[in-house]
């Protein structure tokens, strides 16, 4: 039986469906609803169905807990791949995504992880850590304002608005204090996050904070297995770039990598090197041969990485005592 294959360019509102099946080709479109999403695969349930679709956030929810009760082929697809993947094109609406998706994984089936539903705590984590960066942002933004109000002295506004500015920050601080402490609560009362939080923790440099990014992008160790996949992700493993004997750069990081876990890396590694640990040790033996301060930074972030996968792995507490090549 041919494979039926549905590309979906989702949005907020509305999903632009592109069904796809031998020489045929068909577009819907559909409320972002579960009920709404129910009734149209209901025709497709005893088929082979592919479905692909880009990586929204939020909006795919509906679509997620849907697909979660089938058998099919699913895939999530970063739409950076897909823009990459295009090449120069003309035009674009959602009806035109929703098909290019469709053809993007026709073509690219085995290049590409197959989507797995996530258990529930894991979840909840990837949703609260969404919402804890949210308002992180917004008291960096209400921070910045209140450098502007001194501006405001000459008309008497400045005082006003500054109470209003700290008033409101410590609301948000409040609410990321709720979260945080809910983050926590959720691994307490799963009992692998508990004892995988308890590992990395016990690496130098990995806090809360850390430990909480790093087993909801990893899932609990389930989705990414792998250290230097981890590290690549993070965009912390240096590349290099030559053609020829004529182009040659020096190697480095990948601009395409999850910015907000390699920023909490980086805090962690600062953190590492300040202690007396092998980490510690390695950063100042390093920058004392008069290597690049970031470089070897950078290069500590790659080893939290690699430490924390070895605690999983090995199911023992990371003890202090390694040597560093």
């Amino acid at each position: 039986m041919e494979n039926i294959i549905i590309g979906i360019d989702i949005s907020s509102k509305t999903l632009d469906i592109c069904v796809k099946q031998l020489q045929s080709i068909e577009h819907f479109t559909i409320e972002n609803t579960q009920k709404a999403i129910h009734e149209f695969f209901r025709p497709f349930t005893k088929q082979k169905v592919v479905v692909a679709m880009e990586n929204t956030g939020r909006y795919n929810w509906n679509l997620y807990e849907v697909l979660e009760s089938t058998d099919w082929r699913v895939y999530v697809i970063n739409p950076l791949h897909l823009i990459k993947s295009l090449g120069f094109v003309r035009g674009k609406n959602d009806k035109i995504d929703a098909y290019r998706i469709a053809v993007f994984i026709e073509k690219n089936q085995k290049e590409n992880v197959q989507w797995r539903p996530s258990p529930k705590p894991i979840k909840q984590l990837k949703v609260l850590i969404t919402e804890r960066d949210s308002r992180i942002k917004m008291k960096r933004s209400l921070k910045k304002q209140q450098h502007d109000y001194k501006l405001m002295k000459t008309i008497g506004l400045d005082k006003d608005l500054l109470n209003l500015n700290q008033e409101i920050i410590q609301r948000v601080e409040n609410q990321i204090a709720v979260i945080e402490k809910r983050i926590q609560q959720i691994i307490e009362d799963n009992k692998s996050l508990k004892e995988q939080s308890k590992l990395i923790k016990s690496v130098p440099g990995v806090g809360n904070v850390l430990s909480w990014y790093m087993l909801a992008k990893t899932e609990g160790f389930t989705k990414i297995t792998e250290p230097r996949k981890m590290a690549c992700f993070s965009g912390v493993v240096p590349f290099e770039h030559q053609s020829g004997s004529s182009i040659y750069r020096k190697p480095k990081v990948s601009f395409y990598a999850d910015k907000s876990i390699k920023s909490i890396l980086h805090l962690g590694a600062l953190s590492a090197i300040r202690l007396e640990n092998d980490l510690g040790n390695y950063y100042r033996r390093k920058v004392s041969e008069g290597k690049n301060k970031m470089s070897v930074l950078n290069a500590v972030r790659n080893k939290i990485i690699h430490r924390i996968f070895a605690v999983i792995k090995n199911q023992t507490i990371y003890k202090n005592n390694l040597v560093l090549s």
